[in-house]
């Protein structure tokens, strides 16, 4: 039978060596993966240099984050398919709850995890023209109009397209009265677009590299990175009506949980709402969501008359995937009929 003072000391050596192990697990490097859509490339390589820089001042862990970029949809697709990400920072909620539904990787509740239903930045969706806007392009119901192209990308594959899509529908459904009206709008309107790319930035290269177009819709941070990269190239309109646009993030439970990273991949979206998180989304034109950011970029952001939301104008993501672009949906109707 062991005696008191020698369990004691065996107790004593199981915590010692729990606890260096943990501290030799948290010195040891790790890596994380983030899967995000396509225009948030600067946004991260900036962000994970910071995030990188303040785990290891905290917890001297060195870690490294890996990128990858698409359509929202499309990489949605891809987690769900054995993409092996840590956190998804995807364009939308409507692919989000896509984890959830068709891999069970997540929570059906992950929207409530942090604050602001999980968006530590929004945009929206605004119109970038040619230098000197030589079409005269200053509102959606000009992008109907004979001869105009319109670069904007598939809604099938890009969540930014389909911010674009609804966005749309809804000025014309304010404008003319009704979904019937929207819709013949919104056809219209792609009977105006030559091409859909798959992702939100290979519109941008389209219209700025490939000068296809007379107008790109696009979120509102690639509007800015474009006239910042070229100058008086390019003009942004600002539309009577846009969307908010709640760009949401979430930790991969399923993965993280798998690869042990859980700690550190909640830290690193914890880290979007602190105050240099928040800053470096604003020097990216994201609009950040601190009063204290929100504040300093307060001048580089346009005013905006009337900005929509998906929960109040199609009741929420799962009623606005469905009705617009679920196979055989709105969109499927629209653009398989052209």
């Amino acid at each position: 039978m062991i005696q008191r003072q020698e369990f004691f000391k065996i107790l004593a050596t199981t915590a010692l060596l729990t606890l260096t192990g943990i501290a030799a697990a948290q010195s040891s490097p790790m890596t994380l993966l983030n899967v995000s859509y396509d225009p948030t490339r600067e946004l991260y390589v900036e962000f994970n240099q910071a995030f990188a820089k303040n785990w290891k001042a905290k917890t001297g862990q060195d870690v490294t984050i890996k990128q990858s970029h698409g359509g929202s949809g499309k990489q949605a697709r891809s987690i769900i398919d054995g993409l092996d990400a840590d956190v998804a920072t995807l364009a939308l909620g409507g692919d989000t709850d896509a984890l959830h539904e068709h891999g069970a990787l997540i929570p059906k509740d992950w929207q409530k995890r942090l604050p602001l239903n999980s968006s530590p930045y929004t945009s929206t969706i605004i119109l970038v023209v040619r230098e000197g806007n030589p079409k005269g392009i200053k509102d959606w119901d000009d992008l109907v109009k004979p001869g105009i192209s319109v670069i904007t990308p598939n809604p099938k594959t890009s969540g930014g397209a389909r911010w674009n899509y609804l966005a749309a529908w809804e000025f014309a459904k304010r404008k003319y009265g009704g979904d019937a009206k929207a819709k013949d709008f919104v056809k219209k309107l792609y009977e105006n677009v030559p091409v859909l790319d798959t992702g939100a930035r290979g519109s941008t290269i389209t219209f700025a590299q490939r000068n296809q177009g007379d107008v790109l819709i696009a979120w509102e941070n690639e509007a800015y990175l474009l006239e910042k990269e070229f100058g008086a190239k390019f003009d942004v309109v600002v539309p009577s009506i846009s969307i908010l646009a709640e760009p949401a993030v979430t930790v991969v439970d399923k993965n993280v949980d798998k690869k042990g990273t859980r700690a550190v991949s909640q830290a690193y979206l914890e880290y979007l709402y602190s105050d240099e998180g928040q800053d470096i989304a604003g020097k990216n034109f994201y609009r950040p969501t601190s009063p204290k950011a929100q504040a300093k970029y307060a001048k580089q952001f346009p005013k905006l008359n009337l900005l929509v939301t998906i929960d109040k104008s199609f009741g929420g993501w799962t009623k606005a995937t469905k009705d617009h672009f679920a196979d055989g949906a709105s969109f499927d109707q629209i653009y398989l009929k052209k």
